[in-house]
């Protein structure tokens, strides 16, 4: 039983979320605005991965960057629309976490 041609946008969808980091960036992002420095330390990726995933998660229209024109350049990211629909997906996961992994 071939799953893509059961359900292919489960699939493309399971596919960008595996990505090392996507799942932790958006968790990070559902709490507000953050700046790339931010989202770096708090998670522990490195600089340019998250630049891919950010671009990538951009890309699908998940999260938008914002340049604020100070100086210098501020730059801040957030979920879009789009990207804020996971959030009932995200707190889900973080109750089944909960109750069902060890710290």
């Amino acid at each position: 039983m071939n799953t893509s041609k059961l359900c292919p946008r489960f699939e493309k969808t399971m596919n960008l979320l595996s990505q090392r980091w996507t799942g932790m960036i958006i968790y990070l992002l559902l709490s507000g605005p953050h700046r790339f420095c931010a989202i770096e330390s708090a998670i522990g990726v490195s600089g340019r991965i998250l630049s891919e995933r950010l671009k990538d998660l951009e890309q699908h229209g998940l999260v938008k960057r914002v340049v604020i024109p100070e100086t210098p350049v501020r730059i801040e990211y957030s979920l879009t629309e789009k990207g804020l629909a996971f959030q009932p997906i995200m707190r889900e996961v973080e109750n089944w976490s909960q109750n069902w992994l060890e710290a």
